[in-house]
């Protein structure tokens, strides 16, 4: 008999028919007149019930079927005699796949802290907190292909080999197979990059923008979804150093096109995952309320369905960098000195400055604009002031700039001035340049880190519990 999995089980109208179920024990429990076993095989949050009669199976495989073991279940799907599940399996036979010793398993039925989960990441997704998160994690991956498809798109896979920072950052992982220990050095003492398996200097990328800009500048419309790259030393609760970035770029996208399409993004891939994960949700939903029962009521987060349709909802607030300035430097928390970093005009936002325009002033998510041109990337487009840039940043409740984007500066005078201004060697972005040469045009695009996104959807507060297998300093474990 072929195995059905528990979420279509538990769909199931039970009229004592054969079924099969193959998963791991979450719990069993026994009494005088009968073993009762939680399966979960990771296909929802919810388990199926298993109820074996006495003697029904052997005691050396009931002694077996403890917590993380591995079992396959044959029996008669029928209504369910306890609360909390409809159907329950009336056991036949129990097959153990594979034990897992009490004395060892670490993951017993009990509540386990985040910072514990962490050190074994290898079981993790075990438990309903990780397996609720990769799951959403899943649908809202999923929903990126599918709007970008729907709305006529194509995915472009760019390097994760590059010779180019899009940031100009210069905090990049190196690509290299030389000898670590003893390079090959130049006459000068400089390692010898010629005689590297590329013969030059190369690095994980950090951005999939300026080769997205190449695919725009011919396919009209593309985006990226793939693994980016910082060598960062920061080991916060809101940095990777492998993440993912989803960068669309579109050619024939002014500044206004750009906000609308991030605008309609992210509420749909949001308004997805309301859609089509809702169990899930409200376990993370649950979990976050019993966190947060002894915090202050003022301190405690907005329920997550209620962030959710928050940011679904509302037309988002669009304001220039000078207009949110001005409104910080009248705000309440800077005449008061509560705000940790100053206000005024020509700094980069902090998140806390951010969250106060969201969360205090507006009460819906907001879209800021024209940014002073020192602040950002060379490849944004100057403002006819000379002093500020066409840029755009989303921000959204709880987590600040959500979203990073521009129109690019499709001029190639003002793009080379730029390079030059910042100290980049336009040699190394001589393919950038020449798009601006042959048939250049107006685009736009952004960026979102996924990790981010996915943050923000779960309610979770540490970027680290929402990618699989984290990345950052001193941790490079699997």
């Amino acid at each position: 008999m072929s195995r059905i999995q528990i979420k279509d089980l538990l769909k199931l109208e039970p009229s004592e028919q054969s079924v099969t179920a193959k998963g791991w024990v979450r719990t069993k429990r026994e009494s005088k007149n009968a073993v009762f076993i939680s399966l979960n095989d990771g296909s929802t949050i919810h388990n199926i019930q298993a109820v074996a009669e006495p003697g029904q199976v052997s005691e050396e495989i009931l002694r077996l079927c403890t917590t993380g073991a591995c079992l396959r279940i044959d029996g008669a799907l029928v209504p369910s005699q306890g609360s909390g599940q409809a159907v329950e399996i009336r056991i036949a036979r129990v097959e153990v796949y594979g034990a897992a010793d009490p004395e060892e398993y670490p993951l017993q039925p009990k509540k386990h802290s985040l910072e514990f989960l962490r050190e074994i990441g290898h079981l993790r997704p075990r438990t309903n907190t990780f397996s609720a998160i990769l799951r959403i994690r899943h649908a809202l991956a999923f929903a990126v292909h599918k709007f970008y498809n729907d709305n006529g798109f194509f995915y472009l896979h760019t390097p994760i080999i590059t010779a180019s920072d899009a940031e100009g950052a210069g905090e990049m992982f190196r690509v290299s197979t030389l000898d670590a220990s003893n390079p090959p050095r130049t006459e000068d003492g400089r390692v010898d990059f010629s005689q590297d398996f590329f013969g030059r200097e190369a690095n994980l990328t950090v951005s999939g923008q300026l080769e997205g800009e190449l695919g725009a500048l011919a396919l009209s419309k593309i985006y990226t979804f793939g693994p980016t790259f910082r060598a960062e030393n920061s080991n916060t609760t809101r940095h990777l150093a492998e993440f993912w970035m989803i960068e669309p770029e579109m050619a024939f996208f002014e500044l206004e096109d750009n906000m609308d399409l991030a605008e309609q993004f992210v509420k749909y891939v949001i308004g997805y995952a309301l859609e089509h994960c809702k169990d899930d949700l409200d376990f993370l939903e649950k979990r976050l309320q019993e966190e947060e029962k002894n915090k202050p009521q003022n301190e405690r987060s907005l329920p997550l369905s209620e962030k959710l349709n928050f940011v679904v909802g509302n037309p988002f607030e669009r304001i220039t960098y000078t207009e949110a300035v001005e409104i910080l430097l009248k705000s309440k928390p800077h005449k008061e000195k509560k705000f940790q970093f100053p206000v005024e005009w020509g700094i980069d936002l902090q998140s806390e400055h951010e969250r106060y325009l969201v969360e205090k002033h507006f009460k819906k998510p907001v879209i800021l604009t024209n940014y002073p041109k020192e602040i950002k990337s060379f490849y944004m487009k100057l403002n006819e002031d000379g002093k500020t840039v066409r840029a755009m940043d989303v921000l959204f409740p709880g987590i600040g700039e959500i979203i990073g984007g521009s129109q690019r500066e499709e001029n190639y005078e003002k793009l080379l001035g730029r390079v030059n201004e910042i100290g980049i060697d336009p040699e190394n972005l001589w393919w950038f340049l020449e798009t601006r040469k042959f048939g250049t045009a107006p685009h736009s695009g952004f960026g979102l880190g996924f990790e981010r996104l996915v943050l923000f959807v779960t309610g979770m507060t540490n970027i680290r519990d929402v990618i699989p297998f984290p990345r950052y300093p001193k941790s490079a474990e699997f």
